[in-house]
């Protein structure tokens, strides 16, 4: 007798599909038996590429590039598949196991789908969710499941995220940016004082992670919003070059007050 399935029938993989990742699996395994570089690879050889990979589609999914996105999502499962081959010829798990463990875990941790828990709302799926994980494995902390190696600014959100989620939070977005002010006048006052500059980077690395508390409250990720401004920067600036070039000069041949024109020009017609 076949297994009952946790899910409902109607969002069942079709058989073409699952055809498609069948094939998927045993070009990889192929490659690893006969192409002399996917045989020779580890991985610590190809972790940075899953890295990599992971930006790339970011970088797609703020283009709106769809057609992009999709190819950058396959390169991001090949990583996925890839380690899992490797490590199943090491004899260690295998994609199936990668599966299985990561359904059991998004199952456990949807009680109120999967189960008979009964929520309000957002607020208390997290809430569930830091529970259930605080309950899983041997993590010590709330906040082992931030890795160390995220980008600061992401993983600053993530920490104050985590512990928000068991309940050590301002009460209010109004402490949080209380909180802001107190840190920019301690920084500027250390600065004008001339402190060390140890002093002053812990200073200042106060005041990003105040800032990024208070965008938090109000639903900005900081990540986001700072790669979003180091893009448009770049633009800009490129626009400064291009108009500059158009008269047959450099940077270091414009005064600040021609550049800053061109800079505004560029802002109108981004607005445009």
């Amino acid at each position: 007798m076949p297994e009952k399935k946790v899910y409902e029938p109607q969002f069942a993989e079709a058989p073409a599909a699952l055809e498609a990742y069948a094939d998927f699996v045993a070009v990889v395994r192929q490659l690893r038996r006969d192409c002399p570089w996917d045989r020779e690879q580890t991985h610590e050889s190809v972790k940075h590429l899953l890295i990599e990979e992971a930006y790339e589609t970011v970088e797609a999914i703020d283009a709106g590039n769809h057609d992009a996105l999709m190819k950058e999502l396959g390169d991001v499962l090949l990583h996925v598949v890839f380690h899992s081959v490797i490590a199943e010829q090491d004899g260690r798990f295998t994609l199936k196991d990668v599966i299985e463990a990561e359904t059991a875990k998004l199952i456990r941790r949807h009680p109120h789908v999967f189960g008979e828990v009964e929520v309000a709302g957002v607020e208390e799926v997290l809430a569930n969710w830091e529970q259930i994980k605080n309950t899983e494995g041997d993590r010590t902390s709330t906040l082992d499941g931030v890795p160390g190696r995220l980008p600061a600014l992401l993983r600053a959100y993530r920490i104050q995220e985590k512990a928000a989620g068991v309940g050590f939070d301002f009460p209010e977005k109004e402490g949080a940016w209380d909180k802001v002010e107190e840190e920019i006048r301690e920084f500027r006052n250390r600065a004008e004082a001339g402190t060390d500059p140890g002093t002053l980077e812990d200073e200042f690395g106060d005041l990003l992670f105040a800032l990024v508390n208070y965008a938090r409250f109000v639903g900005v990720n900081p990540e986001n919003a700072l790669r979003r401004t180091n893009d448009k920067f770049v633009r800009r600036f490129r626009h400064i070059e291009q108009r500059l070039a158009e008269t047959g000069r450099s940077l270091a041949e414009a005064g600040l007050a021609e550049m800053d024109r061109y800079w505004d020009e560029a802002k109108a017609a981004e607005r445009e």
